[in-house]
């Protein structure tokens, strides 16, 4: 029999979220259409495994890898694919070309290797600005030379714009947006062939509370894998529905008295006589081991939480009030039944992480 740790992958939940996002961004009048943001093996959830459940209804994917987009293709997947880091050097064009590609150019060098290509056909690029991220995207001072590259380029056959939010997942309200908005529209005003090109600037956070950012084109992230992206709101009050849940079963049960000590170091000291729960689940299977004793799980349908370090393969739990919970008693470490969002909180990190860092032992069910 093997271990019964598993994780349960719902694509009709993927499938859920998407729409909505893309419902989201077109409130109004709006016909703004939807990447699905796939990179980092899908948020954790396969990559594959994502573009199947989504291969009907995204308007395109997005993700880093050329690797990873070629996988795409492969598996007969037609829509438009965005590389979000674009490409890395000059061999990749070729590739690029030969797979209908679409490129994120984020620096002045890969538009100078476009201009050099010599390619079977012309490519669409995405023009990223830096608007105030300051990780990726050209300058206002560099843009008098993207112009330039651009007018002397026989490979772009299309430009769209866009630039990424750093702070539309704050609290500060629509400040958190407009001075990058600004900063975006002042890098533009001198060029007026630009203003009749599209535009994509929302991320989830951006798409769920400024309507006003959802352009040609938006990118929804962690919203699809039906995270939160805000601190203050949980994902399901945003009709958000789990799509990965990580789940196992109590491997056994100790039962000690007041001043013993579970778990590695000791750091959990019993005040009480204490049932303690052993789930098949540590950090090797992709469980933070920085999680602290207390924080959330679900055993036998009820809310419980975790006592002492997490090991490798093992973590503890408190049973002391679940009386009909022992031994073989089903566990939700996240997802349906405990969001990924409080695991991750109560962790000191976010979702994203805990859907990346599912380890590969893990089996994966497709529901």
């Amino acid at each position: 029999m093997p271990r019964p740790i598993a994780a349960r992958i719902d694509g009709g939940a993927l499938r859920h979220n998407y729409l909505l996002a893309r419902n989201q961004a077109r409130r109004g009048e709006g016909r703004a259409r939807a990447w699905a943001v796939v990179k980092a093996n899908a948020y954790g959830h396969g990559l594959l495994r994502a573009a199947r459940a989504l291969a009907d209804v995204a308007d395109g994917f997005a993700l880093l890898d050329l690797e990873e987009a070629v996988r795409l293709r492969d598996a007969g997947i037609r829509q438009p694919i965005l590389l979000l880091e674009g490409f890395f050097e000059a061999a990749d064009l070729a590739v690029c070309a030969a797979h209908d590609l679409t490129l994120v150019v984020h620096r002045l060098e890969q538009l100078q290797m476009l201009r050099r290509a010599s390619l079977p056909v012309r490519l669409p690029i995405f023009l990223k600005l830096n608007s105030g991220m300051n990780r990726l995207g050209l300058t206002a001072a560099e843009l008098p030379a993207v112009r330039r590259e651009l007018a002397a380029s026989p490979a772009v056959s299309a430009v769209t714009l866009m630039t990424h939010f750093a702070e539309a997942d704050g609290d500060g309200g629509e400040a958190c947006i407009t001075w990058q908005l600004e900063r975006f529209a002042g890098m533009l005003a001198d060029w007026p062939e630009a203003a009749t090109w599209p535009v994509s600037l929302a991320n989830s956070a951006a798409i769920l509370r400024y309507p006003q950012t959802a352009r040609d084109w938006v990118r929804p992230g962690i919203m699809l894998y039906g995270g939160s992206p805000f601190a203050d709101q949980d994902a399901a009050s945003l009709g958000l529905k789990p799509v990965m849940t990580l789940h196992s079963r109590i491997l056994a049960v100790q039962e000690i008295a007041v001043g013993e000590r579970v778990g590695y170091g000791g750091t959990f000291v019993a005040r009480r006589p204490t049932r303690v729960g052993v789930v098949a689940c540590g950090y090797a299977d992709g469980y933070p081991r920085h999680a602290p004793g207390g924080t959330p799980i679900v055993v036998a349908g009820q809310a419980t939480t975790t006592l002492g370090r997490v090991s490798m393969d093992m973590l503890a739990c408190d049973l002391t009030d679940l009386p009909a919970a022992g031994v073989d008693s089903p566990v939700i470490l996240w997802g349906d039944g405990l969001a990924a969002d409080v695991v991750a909180a109560a962790a000191g990190t976010i979702s994203y992480e805990l859907f990346c860092a599912l380890a590969r032992r893990v089996p994966v069910v497709e529901v």
